[in-house]
């Protein structure tokens, strides 16, 4: 006489119909911790079990907790950032570099804006600080060097924009000086000498940069820095129609301008042609980002082009590493001169 094996178990449920993971590691034939660890990526299984457990998730349309995972090993999954201008496309494309590198390893970002405002940032940080997020990115922004070095003794920080150091702090930068020096360049060896300079605002470091490398090009051409042809702005699209307009009622006259970001420079082409001038044919313009805008301006608009987008995915993978306990590199690449329709050789 044959005996018939008993029926299989079925998971027990919770009355609100969510599958936990004591179900999923009974389909499985694992342990709860074995799941847990699997769901973690710290276990030292077989991968026939590794294969039950996802499958039970599949089958059961288990879906992990992200907050439970993480007040489990003391953090809660989440990232702040530090942002400028949330809409600028500058921000944006960094920020969409950090989503996704993050949500790849599993965490949330939780995105704040300074607004270029020291209190703002403050408040910004100490909200994120609150939240308990697991660590903190920086993106430029006003609060002193020593400011946030003494945030960075409580947690994890990346600062992008500057040069600090610190046990849990890792910053980086972008070669804006050679990548302004290239745009100036660019200019005189199309024939150019009076080549005018809307600078950012140079309480920021990247704005300076880029202004020495307009005079670093300057200076190797043998042509003199006209004070005239200079004017500072504040990387915005409004703030660069206002430079040009401010460069024209001087004295000085120009053939080519280069503007410190490509926000500025769209402003300064909409500046030109409201004065009647042509950029190419009257003015030659280059801008520095290489934004998505940038391809889409009329005319197309020679830039220096920085990846934004890496910039935003290698700030998440250096605070990736910082979790990790790990010493973050990141190598950003060089900035490269992109010429467009927006200038054009000086004819005699």
């Amino acid at each position: 006489m044959t005996t018939k094996p008993p029926p299989m178990k079925a998971p027990s449920s919770r009355p609100d119909g969510v599958v936990t993971l004591e179900q999923v590691a009974e389909q499985a034939g694992v342990s709860p911790s074995t799941v847990s660890r699997i769901l973690n990526g710290t276990a030292a299984v077989s991968q026939a079990k590794k294969d039950a457990v996802q499958a039970a998730i599949r089958d059961l349309g288990f879906r992990p907790n992200p907050v439970a995972r993480g007040l489990a090993g003391g953090r809660t999954l989440s990232v702040g950032v530090v942002t400028q201008i949330i809409s600028s496309p500058f921000y944006g494309e960094a920020l969409l570099g950090i989503e996704r590198e993050l949500e790849r390893a599993g965490y949330v970002p939780m995105f704040v804006s300074g607004n270029w405002h020291e209190d703002d940032e403050r408040k910004a940080i100490e909200t994120l600080l609150s939240r308990r997020v697991d660590g903190v990115i920086v993106l430029a922004g006003r609060l002193s060097d020593a400011e946030l070095t003494k945030v960075a003794d409580s947690l994890p920080m990346v600062v992008v924009g500057r040069q600090l150091e610190g046990p849990q702090l890792f910053s980086f930068s972008f070669d804006n000086r050679l990548g302004g020096r290239l745009a100036t360049q660019h200019l005189i060896e199309q024939g150019h000498r009076r080549i005018a300079f809307i600078a950012g605002d140079l309480i920021h470091e990247d704005a300076v940069e880029r202004q020495n490398g307009y005079f670093d090009a300057l200076a190797a051409a043998g042509i003199a820095v006209d004070p005239n042809l200079i004017v500072q702005s504040d990387f915005t699209e409004a703030g660069g129609m206002l430079a040009v307009s401010r460069l024209l009622e001087r004295d000085g006259r120009f053939t080519a301008l280069f503007a410190s970001n490509d926000q500025m420079a769209i402003g300064a082409c909409l500046g030109l042609h409201r004065r009647n001038l042509r950029v190419p044919d009257d003015v030659s313009l280059v801008g520095f980002d290489d934004l998505i805008m940038a391809r889409y301006a009329m005319p197309p608009l020679t830039t220096v082009r920085q990846s934004v987008y890496e910039i935003g995915v290698g700030a998440a993978t250096a605070m990736l590493e910082l979790l990790r306990g790990g010493k973050p590199k990141v190598q950003l690449p060089e900035p490269a001169l992109v010429a467009r329709e927006s200038t054009r050789r000086m004819t005699r």
